[in-house]
């Protein structure tokens, strides 16, 4: 694990936010609510490598975005360990922590539920090829930034875009970014629709019987739509709906799944290449 190393500069800066907690309130309040929270939850048992993730946390939730593409993945990737041929952001530890769950849920508020190491960048920029992306649910739209920083097309579209409407899984607060992307809403899509040439993206579609991926698979494939990528959990999981699945092992194959996806330890997500029967 390599430590991050920061300029004198940026730990004066550093040290003068964490140094007046009403500043850090008022600019940065996820930042004070996991500093305020996390000291309270068992670590992994390395004290050292916590410091380190919490280091990191607080640089790149407090403006150091302007020194990376892909901060997301800058936070958890020290974190991340290969565990039976799982790469896990895991702490280093099989059950992980609580302490590293509560930056979990931080982190997916403010990025993406999944996590797009440039591994999956790049596997997916591969499955897609030269063919446009169209991704549904795209939440913040941090995943279509990556993509679209790789050199894929892509559009994004969510039914409540965060930068123009409350959205229970991306809220806005001070000191984080509405969006990384432009994210349409679906007057917008509807005005687009779908082309046969394009690849459908599906990443982390709600579950708990929310038809929203199971329509849109079948919307993709009337269109005479030949590319699905998905980056969920599997049935009975936490995303996509059974009619949804119903209709993958009916009516198209899985060509690929990305072998060097990087998973939350308490979830069984995976990234997955689907290609019309």
């Amino acid at each position: 694990m390599s430590d991050l190393v920061l300029s004198t500069e940026r730990r004066d800066q550093l040290a003068a936010l964490l140094g007046d907690p009403n500043r850090l309130q008022a600019e940065y309040p996820k930042v004070a609510e996991y500093l305020d929270t996390a000291p309270m939850l068992p670590g992994t048992g390395d004290d050292r490598a916590d410091a380190a993730f919490d280091l990191r946390f607080v640089h790149y939730m407090t403006g150091g975005t302007a020194e990376s593409q892909n901060p997301y993945w800058d936070i958890v990737a020290p974190s991340v360990s290969e565990e039976e041929g799982r790469r896990l952001a895991d702490g280093g530890r099989r059950q992980g922590s609580a302490r590293l769950g509560f930056a979990q849920t931080i982190l997916q508020a403010v990025y993406a539920y999944a996590i797009p190491s440039p591994e999956t960048i790049n596997w997916m920029r591969e499955f897609c090829g030269d063919r446009g992306v169209v991704e549904l649910g795209a939440g913040r739209g941090y995943w279509a930034a990556q993509l679209a920083a790789s050199g894929l097309e892509i559009d994004a579209y969510d039914s409540e875009p965060p930068d123009a409407t409350d959205n229970v899984s991306f809220p806005g607060a001070p000191g984080q970014r509405d969006t990384w992307y432009r994210v349409g809403d679906l007057e917008e899509f509807t005005a687009r629709s779908f082309r046969p040439d394009d690849v459908l993206f599906l990443c982390w579609p709600p579950g708990w019987g929310n038809t929203m991926a199971s329509t849109a698979l079948a919307e993709f494939g009337r269109a005479g739509g030949q590319r699905l990528v998905y980056v969920g959990e599997p049935k009975g999981g936490k995303t996509g709906d059974d009619a949804f699945f119903d209709g993958l092992a009916s009516d198209w194959k899985l060509e690929c799944e990305d072998p060097q996806y990087v998973s939350w330890w308490n979830l069984s997500d995976a990234a997955q290449g689907w290609v019309r029967r």
